[in-house]
């Protein structure tokens, strides 16, 4: 059974952000089959707090509120067991600490502090399931190129 980590992309076409989704349809469908195969589906936290920050810049309040509101059902579920995500625990401060030092690097290819930390979740992942294929489910080629093979 794989492990999925959900980045940033993925929730904005799952929860249709405009101006951030372009085929909600073909991510839903992904998102089925996943679940028809059983894959652990975890929703790391910086992408949770990302697809939030994506949610405020929505231009009209009325679907801005609307999509807070789905952010929030997804999650709450999440958190409470009631849907078929996990979130991912909140990094330690230390963690963060050692992170910051790649951050740079990250940032001259283009890449944000958030798939830092969601690369660093995939690491920590492949460590504690060697027996698991561990993928990121992304949009993005720099995140969606980490697929570990068991």
């Amino acid at each position: 059974m794989s492990i999925c980590l959900l980045d940033t992309s993925i929730l904005c076409e799952l929860l249709r952000i405009p101006d951030h989704c372009d085929a909600p349809e073909e991510i839903a469908a992904g998102l089925s089959r996943k679940i028809r195969d059983r894959e652990s589906l975890l929703l790391p936290m910086s992408a949770i707090v990302e697809t939030g920050n994506h949610i405020g810049q929505i231009r009209s309040g009325r679907q801005r509120r609307a999509t807070a509101e789905k952010l929030v059902r997804l999650v709450r579920q999440a958190i409470l067991g009631e849907s078929p995500f996990t979130p991912t625990p909140f990094f330690e401060s230390e963690a963060l600490l050692a992170w910051l030092d790649e951050f740079p690097d990250w940032a001259v290819q283009g890449a944000g502090l958030a798939d830092l930390t969601i690369k660093k979740e995939w690491d920590r992942l492949c460590l504690l399931h060697p027996q698991r294929r561990i993928y990121i489910w992304s949009l993005d080629t720099h995140l969606s190129s980490y697929d570990r093979q068991p």
